[in-house]
């Protein structure tokens, strides 16, 4: 009997306990899809089912491969009320009448199991054996450890793919607002050279722009990859597969990558939190000196009086770990991409061997919306390093403010254009970490274009895409350098535009089985 495009079947009647039941319906692949035939894809895997389990909208949590593997074992553990619901769905091929009917009979066959492991006990005590201590259900009292990358997974996948953005934007929302509080959403000060500038909160980009837009679309394009690839894109290609070629599911793979979760928030947490808020917002003001360049955050530092110490302190930390946990997010989703960069790599290589991939349903659309995605999120990632780096060499600049400076800047493109810019003995640690977002964005998109390009039978628009990336990366360049640099900002920013509601750029991905690799 098929249902829902997979093989059912009613559960036995017999007086099975929960291992034998489980272990006869896996090995006639019951809720496994079917072929052209109607014969199921082989048995169930404990990594195909920890990975089916997982994909279930209503399961939010997922489920550990570990606990899957222990219900295959040949072993005393049984299964959790929590899991029966889960499984039944699995096994009822998502259909209301074979769930009920398998949650029946998985509630029936996990009650004899309990009862057996009592009369084992009891003959144990009688016995004087001792042994009476038998494993719990589904082993979920074992050790389970924090698993960071199944975490920031699941902070893209799971709910609307809204979530992320919008705390995102009220995040930033709630310190534009703080810091009309404070009074410091806009400042003027007078320099010692008499040059007044705007110091503002509202009127740094890189606090504005970066937060209110570029970073919720860089979220929600992430969210969207990863949930339609796990959901949609995943299981449709993963169901041409043989057995014998299959590896681990998508969660194991993002788990695999757990060291490089915690490199990135250590980094992000540690650097570009606490150390960079200390030594840049915190001992200037506490010290009376420093050579870092006048802000928002350390306008106390020349304004004593009209700022205190003690208020730009407590915001400026709100601010950075604000600013810390949003960057962790933003290499957490170039990672993610690149995860989903190796898994597609493998799937396509397993798939590769099919006789029919190039026309498989959905495999084309698979690929070209993950380039679509990896690409959009690119020129948004290169736009925020391009924020900062602006605001941090406007601040030693002699303009009044950020936008006067590139009106200016755009006026003079004609007659100065080229001239370098001496930018004096100021610093700003943002300059530096402008460059790392640019070296990580750029390396997402070369790894994951390569891993893809290379398992793709697809011939991908690749050039112009490539090149979009490449002016957005030499417009970060030019920001600030040259005169005229404004002109190519105004382009990268056209650019970006169009980007976004058209990744391919005007060019269309063509199927062949010649395939050319464009880089």
């Amino acid at each position: 009997m098929i249902k829902n495009g997979k093989y059912f079947s009613l559960p036995d009647k017999e007086d099975d306990d929960f291992k034998s039941l489980f272990t006869n319906a896996c090995a006639n692949g019951i809720g496994r899809p079917v072929d052209s035939d109607g014969c199921p894809h082989g048995p169930w895997t404990p990594e195909m089912l920890a990975e089916a389990i997982s994909q279930i909208d209503a399961n939010r949590n997922g489920i550990e491969l570990r606990t899957v593997q222990l219900w295959f074992k040949d072993n005393e553990k049984g299964i959790s009320t929590n899991n029966i619901r889960w499984l039944a769905r699995v096994l009822g091929c998502n259909d209301p009448e074979g769930t009920i009917a398998w949650q029946a009979a998985l509630i029936r066959s996990q009650a004899r199991l309990t009862e057996r492991r009592r009369a084992h006990r009891e003959n144990n005590v009688v016995s004087g054996s001792g042994h009476d201590m038998l494993p719990d259900i589904d082993g979920e009292d074992s050790r389970h450890g924090l698993s960071i990358a199944r975490v920031t997974e699941a902070i893209f996948s799971h709910g609307s793919l809204l979530n992320l953005p919008a705390w995102v934007f009220a995040g930033a929302v709630a310190l534009q607002f703080s810091s009309y509080f404070l009074t410091i959403h806009s400042v003027s000060y007078v320099r010692e050279d008499g040059i007044t500038k705007e110091v503002g909160f509202l009127w740094a980009p890189n606090w504005t722009i970066v937060f209110l837009v570029l970073m919720p679309v860089f979220f929600g394009i992430v969210a969207d990859q990863v949930t339609t690839w796990k959901t949609q894109s995943r299981p449709t290609l993963v169901a041409y597969i043989n057995e014998h070629d299959r590896d681990e599911g998508w969660i194991q793979k993002i788990e695999a990558s757990s060291y490089t979760y915690w490199v990135a928030l250590l980094l992000c947490l540690g650097f570009a939190g606490v150390f960079q808020w200390v030594s840049v917002r915190l001992l200037p003001v506490l010290q009376g000196s420093g050579a870092i360049a006048i802000d928002w955050g350390s306008v106390a530092f020349v304004q004593p009086d009209n700022f205190g110490v003690v208020e730009q302190a407590v915001f400026t930390g709100a601010a950075y770990l604000y600013m810390s946990l949003c960057f962790y997010l933003f290499i957490a989703g170039l990672i993610l991409l690149c995860n989903l960069a190796d898994d597609f790599a493998h799937i396509g290589k397993a798939l590769g061997l099919h006789p029919k991939f190039m026309s498989l349903n959905g495999a084309h659309a698979a690929v070209s919306r993950i380039m679509r995605g990896i690409v959009r999120a690119s020129i948004f990632g290169l736009m925020v390093a391009v924020c900062m780096k602006l605001q941090s060499l406007y601040l030693v600049t002699t303009a009044p403010s950020v936008w006067q400076w590139l009106l200016s800047d755009f006026g003079s493109a004609m007659s100065n254009f080229g001239t370098r810019i001496d930018w004096g003995d100021y610093s700003m640690p943002t300059h530096y970490t402008s460059l790392l977002v640019v070296l990580m964005v750029c390396t997402a998109y070369i790894y994951a274009t390569i891993r893809i390009n290379t398992a793709s039978p697809f011939q991908l628009p690749l050039v112009r895409p490539t090149t979009a990336v490449l002016l957005l990366g030499f417009a970060y360049l030019l920001t600030g350098a040259v005169s005229g640099f404004s002109v190519f900002l105004a382009v990268a920013i056209v650019v970006t535009l169009y980007g976004f509601f058209d990744p391919d750029f005007g060019s269309r991905s063509k199927g062949g089985a010649n395939r050319q690799n464009v880089l």
